[in-house]
């Protein structure tokens, strides 16, 4: 695709559909597991504005890229959050976006920084082995599971690191965390570096089974069991968890407060010039996600991201994401955040709206910057 769309045309008609294969969660059989009880409501997370940028003046939103976004998020049959933020011009234009919605994977991203920035202080070095066993072994998708259960398996923090952002692994998230402090002190670093809206639950294990309505048991973590303990839970019971988290998600985050952290990313606010460089190359290789955020990119343009994608109950979801920090061919960047609290949708229609999401940001910055590109 190439970004020379007549100027007044292209508010309305620029981007087409962009279908994608879509993965489904397999059925199992029926069995009957003990359900957790009910937990108390969690309070929302503190709210606090995130550092600006030093040399940064912030400018209006630009018309086109509000109208789009606002055009997009009320034609949107669900419930939906969208921020762009323009990194150099510091301007927002945003759709709902202060609210909560589940980041599920999304918050992999806070352990990477937790971790890089506990080997910027010294605490740790990203090269440090550790040692996995079936005990460190999570839910749903843990590619690192099959060294794991072939005998114990020895890796470094960096490596976890890695596979935890590019392929989106579970069981190498949550040993990461457990190697640099675990929930504390990733919630810790939240806190410390004033990053807002943002939430953090105990990892995979305790999140999956609360939102499921399950207490955890280790027999999950191979082969069908989840499943199947969540198949064998009375429905009522089951949907009242599933509610619960929707209402109040435990690891929810505003589209907004991720936006102000991936610009404070960019721009070197968070941590040393190597850490930062290693974690937006990381996030550049992510392997999950082509059809999202990424399948509105244009030639020369690139995505350094994160995805996050949460259980079904029936037909809908909760927690559909992609977030990222899009650099144009001239080195302008942009935060972006698509996060779909719950939706029945097929998986095409809400990648479709990801890719509507970046192909508005990609026309605004041609139509401020290259404005001769729209002039035939």
């Amino acid at each position: 695709m190439t970004s020379k769309w007549v100027r007044w045309g292209l508010a309305g008609s620029a981007i087409g559909l962009l279908l994608a294969g879509a993965a489904t969660i397999a059925k199992v059989p029926d069995k009957s597991p003990a359900a957790a009880p009910a937990p108390p409501a969690e309070k929302p997370a503190p709210r606090t504005d995130a550092k600006p940028a030093a040399a940064t003046t912030t400018k209006a939103v630009p018309a086109f890229l509000r109208g789009r976004i606002n055009q997009l998020g009320k034609a949107f049959d669900g419930r939906v959050g969208i921020a762009v933020h323009s990194i150099d011009d510091g301007w927002t234009a945003t759709w709902k976006a202060d609210e909560l919605y589940p980041q599920q994977s999304v918050s992999k991203l806070w352990v990477a920084v937790t971790a890089l920035d506990a080997a910027d202080k010294g605490k740790v070095k990203m090269s440090d082995k550790v040692t996995m066993s079936r005990a460190d072994l999570t839910v749903f998708h843990q590619p690192i599971a099959a060294l794991i259960l072939g005998g114990k398996y020895t890796i470094s923090l960096d490596d976890l690191l890695f596979k935890a952002i590019t392929t989106s692994d579970n069981t190498a998230n949550d040993k990461l965390m457990r190697s640099v402090g675990g929930p504390k002190a990733v919630r810790s670093m939240i806190i410390a570096k004033k990053l807002g809206a943002i939430r953090f639950y105990d990892g995979e294990k305790a999140l999956q089974s609360r939102i499921a309505g399950l207490i955890w048991s280790p027999k999950y973590s191979v082969g069908s069991a989840f499943w199947e303990a969540r198949s064998a839970l009375p429905y009522r019971l089951r949907k009242a968890a599933f509610e619960r988290y929707v209402a109040d998600p435990y690891d929810g985050a505003s589209p907004a407060a991720i936006v102000a952290t991936l610009a404070r990313l960019k721009r070197g606010d968070l941590l040393s010039p190597e850490s930062t460089r290693r974690l937006l190359q990381v996030m550049g290789n992510t392997k999950t996600g082509a059809n999202r955020l990424k399948g509105g990119l244009q030639p020369g343009w690139t995505l350094s991201h994160k995805t996050g994608t949460g259980q079904e109950l029936g037909k809908l979801q909760a927690g559909y994401n992609d977030i990222g920090i899009l650099t144009a061919p001239d080195g302008k960047s942009y935060s972006v955040a698509v996060m779909i609290k719950l939706s029945d949708l097929p998986l095409p229609v809400r990648m479709k709206l990801m890719n509507n999401v970046v192909r508005a940001t990609i026309a605004q910055h041609d139509m401020t910057n290259a404005p001769n590109a729209f002039v035939r």
